[in-house]
């Protein structure tokens, strides 16, 4: 056990934890004033549940020992055997179950996004239990607990494919259940309070560097690396989401901050594996590619609320491409296309294609089997009225729209 490293993953796991209230407030600022709270309620609720869940059965499921390359045993259900000793990494096993811990935290708490305003808040509760236990904890197995993705080479520093294309992949199964909100297109839907939407975009650029420097797993070069890469996408990507919104109209802040979760999303699967200069192409790419998803979504009417599949999933899959083309040996152990290793390419396609497939597929049964149940979608009037009030009994201002 080393405890410089101990100290650095407990940090990074805390800053990882302030992302999910980070993901609350960007979301909450996005939404009308009558949806303040019930947005808000999510992210937190998510918190408390997922961090229970994954001490019952959730890291087992992740990180038990492999079975078939799909999933991992339940070796460790109930953190059985899960101790303050160093067996694996140096740090204790508890501090890297907790660090992974916060990782599905923040999964969950972003697919929200995608359906603010018209979910029912008590499946989605439901739905979180059964997406962690069929979804999240596959997919981690196979990209980080030793599954068949680790097997075959596919690189995820700290969550593009796991976190990114999961989430935003599923949030977009999700909308094809739900439909759109109502009166969109119709009635004005703007946000209640960009301020806090820059607030919680702080809260995610900050918390950032112990998602993606502390998955280095100690305090180390590779962190090192991890912090100025995180730091250089987001800031390229924040600029040209500027300068493609000067195209049209003024630069909107709303739109800067996007830009830089966009560059953040992006940069998250390479940030161990490529350079500084690597991270300015990689955030501006992702900042151009996730902009014109966002136009083109909003000319099909397709109602992705707070833009989940746009940002993180496009940014995801952006991201881990990306890796497959970018990275190199001298900094994370492994070359790309562009140092000569074509298969690193291709295997970064296949684990792009086998997550978008298994979550999407996945996230449409569970959520069906949910709507013929519970029912996915609050009443109409429900949805008028605001689920603030509708929800949860309270509001976040005077007024009730």
């Amino acid at each position: 056990m080393n405890s410089g490293d101990t100290a650095w993953i407990l940090v990074s796991t805390a800053l990882v934890m302030l992302m999910t209230p980070g993901v609350a407030l960007f979301y909450g600022g996005m939404v009308r004033k009558k949806n303040l709270i019930s947005t808000l309620m999510m992210s937190f609720a998510v918190l408390a549940l997922v961090s229970i869940l994954w001490v019952v059965f959730g890291y087992t499921l992740a990180f038990g020992p492999d079975i078939a390359g799909f999933v991992g045993g339940l070796d460790f259900l109930g953190l059985k055997d899960v101790g303050m000793e160093a067996t694996s990494y140096s740090i204790p096993d508890l501090l890297y179950m907790m660090f992974q811990g916060v990782f599905a935290v923040i999964t969950v708490a972003l697919i929200t996004g995608a359906v603010v305003e018209r979910i029912k808040f008590s499946t989605l509760m439901v739905f979180a239990v059964a997406w962690l236990a069929l979804i999240y904890g596959p997919v981690a197995h196979w990209v980080w607990g030793g599954g068949w993705l680790a097997q075959l080479g596919a690189l995820d520093f700290a969550g593009g494919t796991v976190v990114h294309i999961n989430a935003g992949v599923s949030a977009a199964a999700l909308v094809v259940l739900l439909g759109a909100r109502k009166g969109l297109g119709k009635e004005p839907m703007e946000p209640n309070n960009i301020p806090m939407v820059m607030l919680g975009a702080a809260l995610l650029w900050f918390g950032w560097f112990g998602f993606n420097a502390g998955s280095s797993l100690g305090a180390n070069g590779g962190a090192a690396n991890a912090f100025v890469t995180t730091n250089t996408a987001a800031a390229a990507a924040a600029l040209v989401w500027i300068m493609l919104s000067w195209r049209t109209r003024k630069p909107t802040l709303l739109g800067a901050v996007t830009g830089a979760v966009a560059g953040l999303v992006a940069i998250t699967p390479a940030a161990g594996f490529v350079s500084p200069m690597a991270a300015i192409a990689i955030g501006a790419v992702a900042a151009g590619v996730c902009y014109f998803a966002m136009n083109f979504k909003a000319k099909i009417g397709f109602d992705d609320s707070l833009d989940v599949m746009s940002v993180h999933g496009v940014g995801g899959i952006w991201g881990a491409l990306a890796t497959g083309i970018f990275a190199t040996a001298a900094i994370g152990g492994v070359d790309g296309a562009l140092s000569g290793n074509l298969g690193q390419l291709w295997n970064q396609i296949i684990a792009v294609g086998a997550v978008m497939a298994y979550s999407f597929i996945g996230t449409l049964v569970i959520g069906k089997i949910l709507d013929k149940t519970m029912g996915l979608r609050v009443k109409e009037l429900e949805e008028v009225v605001g689920l603030d009030l509708s929800q949860h009994g309270e509001r976040a201002y005077g007024g009730i729209k």
